[in-house]
Formats: structure tokens, C-alpha cells, sequence
């Protein structure tokens, strides 16, 4: 499919042969199908050439998966090797396979490195694909700007050819300029309604031209039920102390079901330097579908109160009278599980449309006047919640909720709107958060976690109801977390979120002129103050009780986060990598990570 532009018509296709010699560079955001086209220029191009794919953002196997849904057959014409910057960067363990070249997205003269270690096996004419730059950017920022220039425009110009992906708008718009003006070609993909856009700025042999394709998949993101991946034992908890305002004895026997707010901000801040738009439309949609599933909370109370619940709750909360009844019975748990406390405003509320304001955010306390709302986990569960309890009665309405007053916009408090069906505005709202703002945060995270480790100043701005919360509150922040494990893309903002959080803690308290033993001491015990988890080091790190896993099944490792900023905060301070060798979340006593 292409477009007519006079008597001259480009095709995708054509976008998909990459000219010896030349460096293109595709730029898109998240989402709009940059590593699909990638894996799309490798199946056209082996029959031709050799290939070398470096991957930042996925595991090799992963990509060979896609491909060979696509038609990628085992015998090859030409040569295919993998330069993996993912494994080692996030932590895990690499596959060990001989057409595979391990690097690092922190260190770029590793990946350097692996480029030329495989360009000498191939020899000439080589096809690389660099899928993508956003990591190593993200981790090395303007170095990346110079690596483009000397590493792969250089391997361009040895008579080889480079596309090299990287999304839009994730670093400062001058580095992006400078990124562009070394590229020989850009191509730009955007997403709007049912197409997609291919816009040509520049190209070695074509000329400026946009191609439309219609969309022929679904974008939305499909995940399993609480109960498939979430231990028992913790819904209960969460049932006891969030439903029937029961205080019993914590399942975290160790370090409680209490951890400190810091804790769960700093993950979901760290995640946000990855991928800012889309973690807060994530982290919304996810919290909103794990409340949705109230359901199954509900089954963990006695049969005799959840009569009880059916008899006396409307079946629709469409009347005002109905919602203020129902948020006077939520006040006392809200009070302990988060320490926010929720009014409804009854006077500013009509039919259908439900107003509420929260005092001290968990979410939005410590972060005033950022210049943003802040609260997507928050009004998320919210909108579950009253969409699952409808759905309970049997009745099917979508619930959605967004912000009018914030703490992050300068107001004393947080309100947001609720109502069944779509608001228009909810989405430009998710999204209205820069790289700015986000590096504000982010700063303002890193100062108070640097005045604690140094000074042990406090930690969080003190809320009159404590500064800490349980751990389903701990899992709401995170937006869901459980549930939006199934998401790839949350996933990897978890992990790349880690890693450049750790990197930074590291190298802050390194710069400080501290010793390596006690900077990591003092990281030991910050984990241990949040009661993130009971951590110990000898010949490897051990984690009892790790919040982020603790309570969950799989098959998998699934301390994303905890993985990621060990790894970089490690690879900081005694330039040494780790790996999650166990987890508890399948089954093990505890988790724990060996050093490579």
C-alpha cells in the first residue's frame, strides 16, 4: 500500500530496504509499532544480506517469536546474530548461545563492542538494527547523541547500513535535533484513530511523502484475573482490612504489611522517567480493572454479610444520597490502609456525576506545585470499584474518573469527578505530564532520599495520619501491580525504571565521596527502613518478604522493579551486574540475586 504523490508512489516496502551506507532512524511513540517494523526490515532484508539485531527492550527469543510468526523460517539465506543490552541491563540471565553477543544499555562501549565482535564474523554489507535507543538514552542520555555519530555512522559509512529506532519525545528536544541531523534518513510513524502514519522527512532515495495504513489489530491490552496470579492468602488480607475493617495479624511476618510511602512513589516516579504518557494511562487502566474484579474480594466475605451487602446496596450508584451513604462506610478503613481520608461533596454532585475530594493524598503528598495532577492510580481504583460493585448487582457500566483539584497542580487538597461512561477529558489529563515534570519529581525524590542516606533527615513530608501504608495500598499506587504484570510495556517500565533509579542513587552517594562498603550499608537499610523487605549480602543478596513479589504466582521472577535497581545501583558502585536466580513469587522462601 503506498501513496500517490504526482506520477511517483512510495510503499512500505520500499521504507523497509535500508540503503548501504546510510543510517535511518525511526521515530514513533510508544506503542506505534517501531520494533514491528523492525522485525518486519529483518524477514525482507536476510534473504539479501547478513543481520545483526540489537535489542535493548526484549530478549532475543522474543524477537525471533515475532519473526517467525511472521514467516521467519529456521534455515536462513543469511547470517542472523543478536547483541542482547537487555538481559544484562535489567538484571536477568542471559541465554548463552553463540549467536548472541552480550552488552549493556549503561555501557555503551560494551555495545560498541559486540557491534564489531559480530561485524568481524560477518564480514561486509551488513544490515544492523538497533531496537531501540530510547534505554541506552534514558541510561547514558547525551552520549547516546555521540555514540550515533561515532560508532553507528561509522559503520554505516564501512559500507554497511544501520536503522536505528528510538521513541519521540523521550529526551531533550536538542539531543533529539542532533540525533536527526546525524541520521542520512528519518522516518517518523504516528498513530491517530484507525490508521497509521508513515511521514518520510528525509530519505537517501526517497522523497518527503506520508503513507496511511489502516489499523487492523486491536490496541487494547489483554491480562489474566487477580485470582490466576495473586496468592489467596493476600486477597483475604486485602478483604479484612479494606471490607470489614479487621486488623488481624500481618502475613508479612517478619517486616508487617505496613511499608512506607516513599517506597511505592519512588517505583512509580522511576517507571515514569521510562515512558511517562503511557505508565500513568497504564497504571490507571490497571487499578481501575483490579477493582473492577471486586467480585472475587467479595467471596472472602461470610456468606451471611455478603447477603446482607446485596439487601441493603443500590443497585446502581446513580443518586447521590446512595454515594454518600456508601463513602461514610468506607471513611475508617481509608483512614488506616492509605492514611488519605476521602469526602464526598454531596452540594457540588448531581445524578450520575459524583464529586469527591482527598485529603492527603498518598500519591500527590510531598509533590506540590509540580505542575500536574498526579493521582491516575487513585481515581482509577475508584472507577473499578463502583463499576465492580455494579457489575455484582448485575448491572454493566463503565466507570471513569478524573482529577479537578491536585496537590501536583497547587491546591491544598485533591478532588476528582465520577461518572459512568467516558470523560472527554480524561486522557489529555494521563498524558499532560512532560519529561519536565517528570525530572522535577524525580529531583525532588532524589534530594530526599540523599538527605536521609546522609543525613538521616526524613525520608517523606509527615502526614497527620503516618507515612505509612499496607500493602494492598502499596499495589493500588503501582496501579494494579499484580495485574498489569501481564503488560509487556508495564513491565519494561518497571525494569528500565529500576535500573535508572539505581544507577542514580548509586552514583549520586559514590560522587559524595562515601566508601563502597557503607553506600551499600546505607541502600541495605534504607530497604529495610521502608520495610520493603528483609534484606541481607554475603556472596549474594537475599530478600525475605520482598513486597514487590511477596503475596503473587508465577512462573517467572516478578521483582521487575526491585531486579532493576539492584542491577544498576550495583552496577554503579562496584561495576558488577545481578541476576534474580530466585523469587518467591514461584515459591521460593524468599528472593534472592547472585552477582555476574
Amino acid at each position: 500500500m503506498g501513496i500517490q504523490v504526482g506520477d511517483y508512489e512510495v510503499s512500505v516496502t520500499q521504507l523497509q530496504e535500508i540503503p548501504s551506507k546510510n543510517m535511518i532512524l525511526l521515530v514513533g511513540p510508544p506503542g506505534a509499532g517501531k520494533s514491528t517494523f523492525c522485525h518486519q526490515v529483518c524477514l525482507n532484508t536476510i534473504v539479501m544480506r547478513p543481520v545483526i539485531y540489537l535489542t535493548t527492550e526484549s530478549a532475543p527469543s522474543k524477537v525471533l517469536e515475532s519473526m517467525r510468526e511472521k514467516g521467519l523460517s529456521e534455515a536462513l539465506p543469511h547470517a542472523l546474530c543478536f547483541v542482547d543490552a537487555f538481559h544484562e541491563t535489567v538484571g536477568l540471565p542471559s541465554a548463552g548461545r553463540p549467536d548472541i553477543v552480550d552488552a549493556s544499555c549503561e555501557d555503551l562501549t560494551s555495545i560498541g563492542i559486540a557491534i564489531s565482535k559480530l561485524q568481524e564474523k560477518m564480514r561486509e554489507n551488513v544490515l544492523l538494527i538497533f531496537d531501540s535507543l530510547t534505554s541506552p538514552y534514558f541510561l547514558s542520555g547525551p552520549q547516546v547523541v555521540r555514540f550515533m555519530k561515532l560508532t553507528l555512522s561509522r559503520f554505516a559509512a564501512e559500507g554497511n547500513a544501520v536503522l536505528a529506532c528510538i521513541d519521540q519525545g523521550c529526551g531533550k528536544p536538542e539531543d533529539m535535533v542532533t540525533m536527526m541531523s546525524t541520521a542520512d534518513g528519518i522516518i517518523n510513524i504516528d498513530l491517530k484513530n484507525d490508521a497509521k502514519t508513515f511521514n518520510v522527512l528525509k530519505h537517501p532515495k526517497l522523497r518527503p511523502t506520508k503513507i496511511d495504513i489502516p489499523l487492523t489489530w486491536s490496541t487494547e491490552i489483554t491480562y489474566q484475573r487477580i485470582e490466576e496470579i495473586i496468592d489467596p492468602r493476600l486477597l483475604r488480607n486485602f478483604v479484612e482490612t479494606g471490607f470489614l475493617n479487621r486488623v488481624g495479624k500481618p502475613i508479612r511476618t517478619e517486616t508487617g504489611d505496613l511499608l512506607n510511602v516513599f517506597w511505592p512513589n519512588f517505583i512509580r516516579w522511576s517507571g515514569m522517567l521510562w515512558d511517562p504518557k503511557r505508565f500513568r494511562t497504564l497504571t490507571y487502566k490497571f487499578s481501575k480493572d483490579v477493582h473492577s474484579q471486586i467480585d472475587i474480594m467479595i467471596q472472602f466475605i461470610p456468606w451471611h454479610m455478603r447477603t446482607l451487602l446485596k439487601l441493603l446496596m443500590p443497585k446502581k450508584f446513580s443518586k447521590a444520597k446512595d454515594m454518600k451513604k456508601l463513602v461514610s462506610g468506607m471513611q475508617t478503613s481509608t483512614r488506616r490502609e492509605t492514611g488519605s481520608t476521602v469526602e464526598y461533596l454531596e452540594g457540588a454532585s448531581k445524578t450520575d456525576e459524583h464529586y469527591f475530594r482527598v485529603h492527603e493524598c498518598d500519591t500527590c503528598w510531598g509533590f506540590e506545585n509540580v505542575g500536574a495532577t498526579l493521582g491516575s492510580s487513585y481515581i482509577g481504583s475508584m472507577a473499578g470499584m463502583f463499576q465492580g460493585l455494579e457489575s455484582w448487582r448485575g448491572l454493566e457500566r463503565d466507570w471513569n474518573a478524573v482529577e479537578t483539584k491536585c496537590i501536583g497542580l497547587g491546591d491544598p487538597y485533591c478532588e476528582f469527578k465520577l461518572v459512568p461512561g467516558q470523560i472527554d477529558e480524561l486522557q489529555h489529563s494521563l498524558e499532560a505530564i512532560d519529561n519536565s515534570i517528570v525530572e522535577k519529581v524525580n529531583d525532588r525524590l532524589m534530594d530526599r532520599l540523599t538527605e536521609f542516606l546522609l543525613h538521616e533527615k526524613p525520608l517523606w513530608k509527615e502526614r497527620r495520619l503516618g507515612n505509612e501504608i499496607s500493602l494492598q495500598e502499596f499495589h493500588h499506587i503501582l496501579g494494579g501491580e499484580a495485574v498489569s504484570h501481564a503488560s509487556e510495556r508495564f513491565r519494561m517500565a518497571m525494569r528500565f525504571g529500576g535500573a535508572m533509579a539505581g544507577k542514580r542513587v548509586g552514583e549520586h552517594l559514590m560522587n559524595m565521596g562515601m566508601k563502597e562498603d557503607e553506600v551499600i550499608k546505607r541502600v541495605l537499610n534504607l530497604l529495610e527502613y521502608c520495610k520493603v523487605g528483609k534484606a541481607s549480602m554475603d556472596e549474594t543478596i537475599r530478600m525475605k518478604e520482598n513486597c514487590e513479589s511477596f503475596g503473587m504466582k508465577g512462573k517467572e521472577p516478578s521483582c521487575f522493579f526491585t531486579t532493576g535497581f539492584l542491577n544498576g545501583f550495583f552496577s554503579a558502585v562496584k561495576n558488577q551486574h545481578v541476576k534474580e536466580t530466585k523469587c518467591i513469587a514461584m515459591g521460593d522462601p524468599y528472593c534472592e540475586w547472585e552477582f555476574r
